[in-house]
């Protein structure tokens, strides 16, 4: 049971999808949510591939198909990380020191550079999806990346040091047995890759080298300007992960039709 109630829980927190109750209950569960988070990328990744099907089945035009596959991940997750995304631009572009920094990530209230900031990132999105040429294999291959996303966001919350002893992403941190925790979001990181491999080693090859550059700029800005992560950082990172990745793959879709 404790295995079902981290896979409730995580739905519960990390998505819009309901769950019973009674899962917040067990404990034992709470330590172990973070592995099981990335079934959340996966539950977007198949309502992703169900909609290409859909589309392609019912001849949808384009523009049409491209606005449901920007609006499936902020439905599903009810716009969650948006919400870190946005305080993350604030707090960033505040260029204030770091308690600074730690007070706008709290403020409820969004500032004009987090708007400026997600109008842009909506047009950029849109304009990669319906660039995007898909065909099933690619279309796993992006339902995949939503788990690789939600995988290291989870590595970075049981791993990175923490910028303050409050919020989200400490909570998590402190009742998570971090061991355990790394293990199973490490195994089920090769299961998915080797998934994206499978289906198409060099689109997987530019959405993983993507995804780790981001990671890897997502640890050195959150110690050099905050002092560690905080849970808004971690949802700034999975937004910005996941959209590197699309842009990775459009890329390569790009380069190789004109060779």
């Amino acid at each position: 049971m404790t295995f079902f109630d981290s896979l409730g829980i995580a739905f519960g927190m990390f998505s819009r999808i309901p769950v019973p109750n009674g899962v917040y209950r067990n404990k034992k569960a709470m330590r172990y949510q973070l592995i099981a988070f990335p079934a959340v990328g996966i539950a977007i990744g198949l309502l992703w591939y169900l909609w290409f099907f859909l589309c392609n089945w019912l001849s949808f035009l384009a523009p049409f198909i491209g606005l449901g596959f920007v609006a499936i991940p902020v439905l599903v997750t009810g716009g969650f990380h948006l919400d870190g995304y946005a305080d993350t631009v604030d707090a960033v572009s505040s260029y204030g020191p770091v308690e600074k920094k730690l007070d706008i990530l709290k403020d409820p209230h969004v500032g004009s550079f987090a708007v400026i900031r997600l109008v842009l990132y909506f047009l950029g999105y849109y304009l990669l999806v319906t660039t995007l040429t898909l065909n099933w294999r690619d279309g796993i291959l992006v339902g995949l990346s939503f788990a690789l996303s939600r995988i290291l966001s989870g590595l970075s919350v049981a791993n990175f040091p923490m910028a303050k002893n409050t919020g989200l992403a400490h909570m998590f941190a402190r009742t998570s047995d971090k061991r355990t925790v790394t293990t199973g979001l490490l195994i089920i990181g090769v299961v998915v890759l080797t998934g994206m491999f499978l289906c198409d080693y060099k689109g997987a090859l530019a959405m993983l080298i993507a995804a780790l550059l981001v990671y890897w700029h997502y640890y050195s800005m959150s110690r050099k300007k905050f002092g560690g992560i905080t849970g808004d950082l971690s949802g700034w990172f999975l937004q910005k992960a996941e959209w590197w990745m699309m842009a990775a793959l459009v890329l390569l879709q790009q380069v190789e039709a004109m060779l």
